[in-house]
């Protein structure tokens, strides 16, 4: 090779950014690289490949490739496979490379991580496992974990960390400068200070840019803020989430039932949070369980089939009231034809009102003090979208079948449900959640149940009084 010629896999060495495309995802090409590589035994050849990659990118490398090849690929990068690539990565995935590390290695990544990092691989080992892992670890590490895997599954203790810095209320600002200069073993990333009485109740924070600017014989208590959102740490991570929109935090203390500081949550901790919270309810309004293309098969089926089963048996109900009109369906058969567009449009317009509501409840939008008046706000969108299609309906079948009657029956019929759905759409939601009940789960169920029954009831009772026989 010449001076002036360039090897391809020593460029995309040196520039790493060039196996990515301009979505930042690893390139199909360099994904089959290192398969071919993998499958000739060539682990120097793989880790060359893996090596620029930042840990978020080698996670995705692990979900790009077959489940059979994840294993031989942990093994030639074995000594990349550390707490920081193990936390970006699909906690099915995760899971299953972490069955295959012994104990004392799961136990090394997970003291490189922060608590709340390492308590996220832990917590997903069976209760025996964790026992194993628990003790190869140093005593310090092992007391953090165990405290976090005690509080709910969810809560702010199990995503708190416990490395932050906390200092006195009488100190100066040169006390603090002193102790963040004096002490190796403190946290190195952090951008602010918590201030703590004698109690070790927080009272206050200070920016470490605060700290830097101001003079040293200044006390702390003079330049903190004593303004500050404090979280609970038995509180649910998705109200931790809401918390941090509402008021735009970056961090915040988590305290204990007596007050005490014992942890904190930052920002990129509830990013994460809002992402699985967000996809999470979408999925439970279509019954897709986890929704992960790396979910197991069987994990699948099941939370699925269930959903299946449940909508068979509310079908049944419509099918009942189509059964009663038999009668007026056999006098004329183009009920029939247009019976599933009643249905059908109804159900879309409650879907849409349904997801609206479901969200205003996730975020806080949606309360006891305004719900009166988001029903009629839905009540009146469900009349004007209930007239404009009545509209269009009704001209269009009067004009098709030459028939003024069918028009003005199905025009009736499509109003009726449309308004209906709107009502289901929002009441269905707040009443599951006035009962505790999670509304993403169980309110779709509902709602098409709704609609397509007051669909085929509306459309077929008002052909039936109208006399229609085709």
């Amino acid at each position: 090779m010449s001076e002036t010629e360039i090897d391809p896999d020593a460029q995309a060495d040196s520039a790493p950014e060039t196996n990515l495309d301009e979505d930042d995802r690893l390139k199909p090409e360099f994904v089959s690289n290192v398969l071919d590589r993998l499958d000739e035994g060539d682990d120097e050849g793989v880790r060359t490949l893996v090596s620029p990659l930042h840990p978020a990118d080698i996670a995705d490398l692990f979900e790009l490739v077959p489940a059979e090849t994840r294993r031989p690929l942990a093994a030639a990068i074995s000594g990349m496979l550390d707490g920081d690539v193990l936390s970006e990565m699909n906690e099915w995935v995760r899971e299953e490379l972490i069955d295959a590390l012994a104990p004392h290695e799961v136990a090394e990544i997970a003291t490189q991580l922060d608590t709340d990092d390492a308590v996220s691989i832990i917590e997903e080992l069976d209760e025996d496992e964790q026992r194993a892992v628990l003790r190869a670890m140093e005593p310090d590490d092992r007391a953090a974990i165990e405290e976090a895997l005690s509080y709910p599954e969810e809560s702010a203790g199990r995503l708190m960390q416990r490395d932050l810095i906390a200092v006195p209320e009488h100190w100066t600002v040169g006390d603090v400068l002193d102790y963040l200069r004096s002490n190796e073993d403190l946290t190195t990333d952090f951008w602010e200070i918590f201030v703590v009485d004698q109690r070790h109740h927080p009272v206050g924070t200070c920016q470490l840019s605060w700290i830097l600017r101001t003079p040293r014989a200044i006390s702390v208590s003079d330049v903190m803020r004593r303004e500050q959102t404090l979280i609970p740490v038995e509180m649910d991570q998705e109200e931790v989430a809401l918390r941090f929109q509402k008021y735009a935090l970056i961090s915040a203390a988590v305290v204990d039932q007596a007050g005490r500081l014992v942890g904190m949550i930052t920002v990129d901790d509830v990013v994460h949070i809002i992402q699985e919270e967000a996809g999470e309810d979408i999925l439970k309004l279509s019954g897709a369980g986890d929704g992960d293309i790396n979910e197991p098969i069987r994990d699948s089926y099941k939370a699925r089939v269930r959903w299946l089963l449940a909508n068979l048996l509310t079908a049944l109900v419509a099918s009942t009231i189509i059964g009663i009109f038999e009668g007026t369906i056999a006098r004329m058969v183009a009920l029939a034809t247009l019976m599933p567009i009643v249905a059908g449009v109804g159900g879309n317009a409650g879907t849409q009102t349904m997801a609206v509501t479901v969200r205003a409840i996730a975020t806080n939008q949606l309360t006891q003090s305004n719900t009166m008046r988001a029903i009629v706000r839905e009540i009146r969108i469900a009349l004007l979208n209930g007239a404009t299609v009545a509209a269009v309906i009704g001209v269009g079948v009067a004009l098709v079948f030459a028939n003024t009657s069918l028009g003005m029956v199905i025009a009736a019929a499509m109003l009726t449900n449309i308004v209906v759905a709107g009502l289901a759409g929002v009441l269905v939601p707040v009443a599951l959640d006035r009962m505790d009940v999670d509304p993403a789960v169980s309110s779709s169920i509902f709602v098409t149940m709704t609609t397509d029954s007051m669909g085929f009831l509306a459309f077929l009772g008002l052909a039936t009084a109208a006399g229609l026989t085709g």
